[in-house]
């Protein structure tokens, strides 16, 4: 296994801790959480940056880094949600698009294709994290402040958007599977 997989995995294997840190929603605690979920969303940006760099773009990798994004970014928004800073509807929206564009990425790897992240989710994977990371180290919720609420508003559409730009790119996955 190459180092951007094992830098996705770890990415992984850190959202239980960034969860169990965030869980009390201590000030110390709290502070800790954004710092693992700060060095996550790193190893995002690295892998990411190794494995084009040095050839290292794998099919795998093609997998685990989306999930690994979404995993984290997921896992955060609920326990802020919890914690009445993040609005539960947006994390169902976030929700609702990840998983549609999984589904669409089951249905091209069923057809032998596999469709990598774009442009546009990578951009929207950076703003949520742009988000989280607000909402964790401000402790302000969403609605309370500008920042948090144009933070939002722009989370909320760039998702909407990079999914109907995954449908209209690889729509013909769907029409063409078996």
């Amino acid at each position: 296994m190459n180092l951007p997989n094992k830098l996705s995995l770890m990415r992984v294997a850190l959202i239980p801790v960034m969860v169990a840190l965030m869980y009390p929603n201590t000030p110390v605690c709290n502070t800790l959480a954004a710092v693992v979920f700060a060095l996550a969303a790193f190893t995002d940006f690295l892998d990411g940056y190794i494995a084009r760099k040095n050839g290292l773009v794998t099919d795998f990798g093609k997998f685990v880094d989306p999930v690994a994004d979404k995993l984290l970014v997921l896992s955060s928004l609920i326990m802020l949600v919890q914690h009445g800073l993040m609005l539960a509807w947006v994390v169902v929206v976030i929700l609702a698009r990840e998983l549609c564009v999984d589904g669409l990425r089951m249905v091209a790897v069923s057809n032998g294709k596999v469709i990598a992240a774009g442009k546009l989710g990578k951009i929207k994977t950076c703003s949520q994290i742009a988000l989280v990371l607000w909402l964790m180290l401000s402790r302000i919720p969403v609605m309370g402040s500008w920042i948090g609420m144009v933070l939002t508003a722009w989370v909320t559409v760039i998702t909407l958007w990079s999914g109907i730009d995954y449908f209209v790119k690889n729509g013909s996955v769907i029409m063409n599977s078996k």
